[in-house]
């Protein structure tokens, strides 16, 4: 079985469909026809489109960077706080990258001390296969820059098993999560029986992936398991195991956190006029609750 390891918003302006002529909302069929948005109306401040004919919400802010981080720690607390009241519990899933060093505020005033980290339970949409100690795991990114400085208990913190091989991690994550699921802990979604997370914390590498699903790897298909596993990674370390997009996209709510100059075309080919967005994973990301980009100026520089 995977195991728990020992560790001890900006204001938004709402428009409607309408005001957004070429924006076309993600499908909750498996064949994830992708979000293009053709254009923005504006990068000087945080913009919303209500995509009301769907009841999908999909937000797209951009910040100078600095105030990235300070809107996403309001974000992930605000979604805390609604999600420890409603079901006793917030079911929070992590990401390699530069995504925890964004998280950073959450161990600063007022939530460090106001959040109920008791109540959370913390999994990885993707990790390395490589001990807990190396430098390449997500979990030690994790544990090092967020978790050991939290009182999160430390059965909520389901790290992979390290110890199998990357085809036995994913089965033995698979079966942990559907048992946490049977145990109510993780939600089920009526919409498509997939687990429905509270809360996917994406980032988004400048060749558009998310988790460890690449632009044409077959994984990018996978519609049936919820836990997969890949050797052939475009990008070291080559094993890995991640989510699938049928787990990400049954997820009440989505943040993919984008910053840097370095990933403005991928952010374009998603969000700006192209005909490449089908083509990059961060495209097909449509969670059944609201989708929201964060983006620093350098990432928006394209739109």
């Amino acid at each position: 079985m995977a195991y728990a390891h020992s560790t001890l918003f900006s204001n938004t302006l709402r428009f409607p469909l309408a005001s957004f002529p070429n924006l076309h909302p993600p499908s909750a069929h498996p064949s994830f026809r992708p979000l293009t948005v053709k254009r923005l109306v504006s990068l000087h401040s945080p913009i919303k489109a209500s995509m009301a004919e769907t009841n999908k919400n999909v937000a797209v802010e951009v910040f100078e960077k600095p105030d990235v981080a300070v809107s996403l720690a309001k974000y992930v607390a605000d979604l805390s706080n609604k999600f420890t009241g409603e079901r006793g519990a917030f079911t929070v899933c992590l990401s390699g990258g530069s995504l925890i060093k964004y998280l950073g505020k959450l161990l600063e005033p007022p939530y460090v001390d106001s959040l109920e980290w008791s109540k959370w339970h913390v999994f990885w949409i993707d990790e390395r296969v490589v001990p807990k100690t190396h430098e390449d795991s997500n979990y030690k990114l994790a544990f090092d820059g967020l978790l050991s400085k939290v009182p999160i208990p430390p059965g909520n913190i389901y790290a992979i098993n390290d110890a199998l091989s990357a085809e036995g991690a994913a089965d033995d994550y698979e079966t942990c999560l559907r048992q946490l699921v049977k145990n109510n802990v993780i939600a089920s979604s009526p919409v498509s029986g997939f687990p429905k997370f509270d809360l996917m914390l994406l980032g988004m590498g400048p060749d558009g992936h998310v988790a460890s699903l690449f632009p044409g790897h077959p994984l990018v298909e996978e519609n049936n398991k919820w836990v997969t596993f890949i050797k052939d990674s475009p990008k070291p370390p080559p094993e890995r195991i991640t989510f699938t997009f049928p787990v990400i996209n049954a997820s009440a709510y989505a943040a993919l956190v984008v910053t840097g100059t370095g990933k403005a075309d991928a952010v374009h080919s998603v969000l700006g006029k192209s005909e490449n967005s089908a083509k990059l994973p961060a495209g097909l990301v449509a969670p059944e609750g609201e989708l929201k980009w964060f983006l620093d100026k350098g990432a928006a520089s394209k739109l």
